[in-house]
């Protein structure tokens, strides 16, 4: 392999190249369909609630085989492992799009996130084992680059796909760049002899409660607010399942001789603090993608094209950091550069906290930018901190670690601020309301100027009396949905702020750390 040659061929940068493709398409689907959910359960025939599965059915089946990942690589042969679920992933896109129920478009939708899920820690595991010390940071680079880039621009392209074409084009998308992933993967990586005998002696027990505890609470975590949280019979069985299988999976991982999962690299202070940081990471990224659209949807009207003409932002400055993220990582601490961009996304975080009803897509340019320079100088070093001078099959056990935690840090993030959004807007309602009746007078007279501007526009008294009315609540409801917005991303700052700590507990890598033991098993 490279790393103990040090010569980088053109068969590694493939290997590299095809890891890194199947990573993209798998975090781009993440969020590709979000933009265009009320269009898909239209063509299927399913409500705005039961279209929420075809989010939730991806992301359970994903964090269940993302712990897997590394053993059962270890078991079948990574390129075996690689392309069967790259091959199943495309098939997947394609059955989703030629879907025509709810049940059918769900089950497809989990097998892209059974399959997809496998991609992501892999593409990392690649990287650490293909490439030299001296070329990882360009290839970690890559990678981060791809972390945070698919889930930025995963609306913009679903929604433009489904207004200029079909939504069905949204799965389509993966055929071509799945067939060049598959390609590359199964020309460049190694052939593995399968190792079946460590199919059955592994912790069934663990595995079983991981899949019943992760599962249950990206399902509580996702649906609870819909469901109106512990007021449903079914989030509390979800909740329940939750606790115990995740309470039984940790004891089971960390008292059996052959865990699936290494959990006790959590104790390494750079693999534990980084899993922290990106769970803190995952929820305000992914938290602030879930708000923009919301907002601009709910006080702007905008329609999917036009918010994902607003999130466009958050991705294109990547691009350009790309060549300058290595030249970074060798030369400067890399926990200087995980502060520096979660600063920077704090920052954009506290801008957006001035929001107004007038704030729109040209107010929202500079903290967007702000958010995606910041995404690449966070996550890119995180992740190379969390894999620095691990063994190949700690690398796997890692990647699939922070990956659980950033996801879990996206659903936690997205349901909190559903729920803050939803609460605070009540507050704000109630407070404004009360405001106005201590100041009837006002009141009035702003009434008595909105129902003239309504009869001057020909209707009756009675009528322009009660649009007047109505006019004033709406204004009212939307200050109430501004300030709930601006209170949601205060909240977002503080929380990175406060993560901000964890960075006292990584290590700084010694000089040669990145080549330690890549190749032992």
């Amino acid at each position: 392999m490279s790393p103990a040659g040090q010569q980088v061929t053109l068969r590694d940068w493939m290997a590299v190249g095809g890891g890194i493709l199947g990573a993209f398409m798998a975090l781009l689907d993440i969020q590709i369909t979000n933009a265009s959910l009320a269009e898909i359960g239209g063509a299927i025939g399913a409500t705005s609630s039961e279209g929420s599965w075809i989010s939730t059915g991806y992301l359970m089946a994903e964090i269940i085989v993302i712990p897997l990942t590394g053993w059962l690589a270890r078991t079948f042969g990574l390129r075996n492992f690689l392309t069967v679920n790259s091959a199943l992933f495309i098939g997947f896109s394609i059955l989703c799009a030629m879907s025509n129920t709810l049940g059918e478009m769900v089950l497809w939708r989990a097998g892209q996130g059974l399959t997809g899920g496998v991609l992501i820690p892999t593409a990392i595991t690649i990287v650490r084992t293909r490439l030299p010390p001296s070329k990882q940071p360009v290839g970690v680079a890559m990678f981060g680059m791809v972390a945070t880039f698919a889930p930025a621009i995963g609306p913009t392209v679903g929604g433009w796909l489904t207004e200029n074409w079909s939504w069905h084009y949204i799965f389509y998308l993966n055929i071509v760049p799945g067939f060049v992933a598959l390609a590359l993967q199964y020309g460049a990586l190694d052939p593995e002899k399968p190792k079946l005998s460590d199919f059955w002696q592994v912790d069934w027990l663990g595995i079983f409660a991981m899949a019943i505890g992760l599962s249950s609470m990206i399902f509580v975590l996702e649906e609870g607010q819909r469901e109106e949280w512990f007021d449903s019979n079914l989030i509390v069985a979800g909740a329940i399942a939750a606790v115990l299988g995740i309470l039984v999976f940790l004891i089971a991982e960390l008292t059996t001789d052959k865990p699936f999962i290494n959990l006790r690299l959590f104790a390494n202070p750079s693999v534990g603090g980084s899993a922290i940081l990106m769970g803190v990471f995952g929820a305000t990224a992914f938290g602030s993608v879930y708000l923009i659209p919301a907002y601009l949807a709910q006080v702007q009207g905008y329609n999917a094209q036009q918010i994902g003409e607003v999130v466009m932002w958050s991705g294109i400055p990547q691009l350009f950091l790309l060549p300058l993220m290595p030249f970074l990582m060798k030369r400067v601490d890399l926990r200087l550069l995980v502060l520096f961009g979660l600063l920077m996304f704090a920052a954009s975080c506290f801008i957006n906290v001035e929001m107004s009803p007038d704030t729109a897509m040209d107010q929202l340019i500079l903290p967007q930018l702000l958010r995606a320079a910041g995404q690449p100088f966070a996550t890119i070093p995180l992740t190379q901190l969390s894999v620095v001078g691990l063994t190949r099959r700690d690398t796997a056990d890692s990647a699939a670690i922070t990956s659980v935690m950033r996801n879990l840090g996206a659903s936690i993030g997205i349901a909190m601020l559903s729920t803050v959004v939803q609460a605070r807007e009540q507050v704000h309602f109630s407070t404004i309301a009360e405001a106005l009746s201590q100041n009837s007078l006002k009141v009035q007279d702003r009434l008595q100027g909105l129902t003239t501007m309504f009869i001057e526009r020909g209707a009756d008294v009675a009528h322009a009396t009660q649009q007047g009315a109505a006019l004033m609540a709406r204004q009212v409801r939307l200050n109430a949905s501004v300030m709930a917005f601006s209170d949601s991303f205060w909240m977002l700052g503080v929380c990175i702020l406060v993560s901000l700590v964890t960075l006292l507990i990584l290590r700084k890598p010694p000089v040669g750390a990145a080549a330690a033991s890549v190749d032992a098993h």
